[in-house]
């Protein structure tokens, strides 16, 4: 894969989405919901995760120390997972918090190592600058393994644990495709931020899906210069993207996702609006979205993807306010990790299938899956499997 480095650093990171990039796209086998405006019910009160009480009994045998990079509810809902499966496999752990701060996260590290961590797992706040967290981890005899985002730059990182992120481009790109007919359909990019090596990857299937349909005209892209340049590229050059990317990032950030949404329809022609397709990286930036498009009236309907399986946004689809999400369950990352960081401290190697370079090597992965979610399988997706409570929403059939 292509070494992608950050063109553009920006300000806070609001919410995240995790990391992967191996093969095909997530199969969908229902037919996309289109929101038409109008028709959908007021959106429930949202919802928030408290943050989970982690703690460390035993600070002389600590045998993972966790560093993630904020406390938005993504983050929380990893923690509280990584800690009820780390004390079930009898693992002591501490779950300390970067705060979105690089500095922090390598102070975070060397806080664990003095707790004598032998596995330390790092989200990187920003995948080149944790390279230095990663050098001091191993240096300080820990087993490194990166959570759900790739840390770049080091040859200090043991294994990658993450879900398959093409996979998760390629099947919002799918959603919109199915959506679509005709020619000519509106389409609005969005991407994540262009510090977090997972906002390439996300996009990197995406394009390898919608590329064929902006060629052959079913898509006309309203926002993105570059990706209508690029339009005959099936497959991006790093530089490419990058440009792409320059243009379209919301840096993750909800408030830089609206500006943009509101300056993207001011400046559309009439035929860019009506019905529309949307690309929005992950649900946070998906429900900022939606909200400006219905707000617009010359937007008849909209078919807008989403990412990470929100609660807020679980709702959104019920209410028909967003169209679909790419359910990363934070179960399965969570017991992937803890497999790996058993294996380590074992003494063993964790199962392998797949490998990620990293600009420096080939990081050893095993990627998890995705799944689609939208009206038609939210019950059984959600509630069924026992993600959330049916009492957390309402309208539910």
């Amino acid at each position: 894969m292509p070494n992608y480095r950050a063109h553009t650093l920006f300000g806070f990171l609001l919410a995240a989405l995790l990391a992967g990039v191996v093969t095909a796209c997530v199969p969908v086998t229902a037919p996309a919901t289109s929101v038409e405006l109008g028709d959908a019910a007021t959106p429930a009160k949202s919802s928030t995760t408290e943050d989970p009480a982690v703690a460390n009994p035993d600070a002389d045998s600590l045998a993972v120390g966790i560093v993630l990079p904020s406390q938005y509810v993504y983050w929380t809902r990893n923690a509280a997972q990584l800690a009820e499966q780390l004390a079930a496999a009898n693992l002591s752990t501490e779950i300390l918090y970067s705060q979105e701060s690089s500095a922090t996260e390598k102070t975070n590290v060397e806080t664990l190592l003095a707790k004598g961590a032998k596995v330390i797992l790092i989200t990187p706040v920003d995948a080149e600058a944790a390279a230095a967290a990663a050098a001091a981890a191993k240096a300080g005899g820990a087993h490194v393994i990166a959570y759900d985002r790739l840390i770049r730059g080091t040859d200090a990182v043991d294994f990658y644990v993450a879900f398959d992120n093409n996979a998760v481009g390629a099947a919002q790109a799918q959603y919109l495709v199915d959506a679509a007919t005709g020619a000519g359909n509106p389409l609005y990019l969005y991407a994540g931020a262009t510090f977090d090596n997972n906002a390439f990857q996300f996009f990197e299937g995406a394009w390898s899906v919608l590329q064929p349909k902006i060629a052959d005209g079913t898509f006309v892209v309203e926002n993105s210069s570059a990706a209508a340049d690029f339009q005959g590229h099936a497959t991006l050059t790093s530089g490419e993207m990058a440009e792409i990317l320059d243009q379209i990032t919301t840096n993750w950030d909800l408030y830089d996702a609206e500006s943009m949404a509101l300056a993207d329809l001011e400046s559309a022609p009439p035929d860019g609006k009506d019905k529309v397709f949307v690309l929005a990286p992950n649900d946070g930036i998906a429900r900022t979205i939606a909200k400006v498009f219905a707000d617009d009236p010359n937007v008849t309907s909209y078919v807008i993807t989403g990412q990470d399986g929100d609660r807020e946004s679980i709702q959104f689809i019920i209410d028909g306010m967003q169209s679909m999400t790419v359910l990363k369950d934070v179960r399965k990352l969570a017991a992937m990790a803890v497999g790996a960081a058993s294996a380590f401290v074992d003494g063993q190697a964790p199962p392998t299938t797949a490998t990620f370079n990293n600009g420096v090597i080939d990081v050893p992965a095993n990627p998890a899956a995705v799944t689609v979610v939208d009206r038609t399988n939210v019950k059984d997706a959600i509630i069924d499997s026992g993600y959330y409570p049916a009492g957390d929403f309402t309208g539910l059939d």
